[in-house]
């Protein structure tokens, strides 16, 4: 039923600009955020599944589950790069927090939007995105005071699959971790967060091609 109501109501391609435009529109606060793709399909999920699903989910600590009805549920969009054979590798909640909600109620689930990504080669998406926004944050002024280089921005997203994602205490631990290395703006390290791996196949996942309208395990 998940499946169903989310290929039906979802485009096909999502540009960019009217997804943000979209967001801003309709009250989401992540509309300003560089990685829109992912929070307009977390925007959109909450949306088309409110009525099945409790909007938000369960929270330990800082870190809240985008869902929940018997499991909590997270929704996330990953691009896949031209080129390569198998899905990839997703950054997820936190560590700890994902151990803790397993203990809680035995597996956490998490629905991921597949597809391919345009980018913003020229800059002229960043540029809109920011006078959309009122001018560069906090945080792109501090980048650009350390000489780091921006990111490159996603300009559309063609949406091809989605893949569910069931893990427990038996495969967690097939999972990597992300950002073990990274540091908050106080020097604190940062908790690291499940990377799921979704073409590993120890790990229970379903995937539904759009295309042909088939579900594989």
């Amino acid at each position: 039923m998940i499946c169903d109501r989310l290929q039906n109501a979802l485009p096909p391609v999502w540009d960019g600009r009217q997804a943000v435009v979209y967001m801003r529109e309709n009250g989401c606060k992540n509309w300003k955020q560089m990685e829109w793709h992912g929070f307009y399909f977390q925007f959109e999920c909450e949306r088309i599944l409110s009525d099945v699903m409790n909007i938000p989910g369960p929270k330990y600590k800082n870190v809240i589950f985008d869902g929940g009805n018997e499991i909590p549920w997270d929704f996330k969009a990953h691009a896949v790069k031209d080129g390569q054979p198998v899905l990839g590798n997703v950054p997820t909640n936190g560590y700890e927090e994902t151990c803790a909600a397993i203990r809680d109620y035995g597996e956490v689930g998490f629905i991921v939007a597949c597809g391919k990504a345009v980018y913003d080669t020229d800059g002229s998406f960043k540029h809109w995105h920011d006078e959309l926004k009122g001018g560069i944050s906090r945080f792109e002024t501090e980048r650009i005071q350390r000489g780091a280089r921006s990111r490159i921005r996603k300009t559309a997203f063609y949406f091809d699959s989605l893949c569910f994602v069931f893990l427990n205490e038996r495969t967690l631990p097939f999972c990597g971790r992300f950002q073990t290395d990274f540091r908050n703006s106080d020097g604190s390290l940062r908790n690291p967060k499940v990377m799921l791996n979704l073409s590993d196949p120890r790990i229970e996942t379903y995937k539904f091609d759009l295309r042909s309208r088939r579900l594989s395990r």
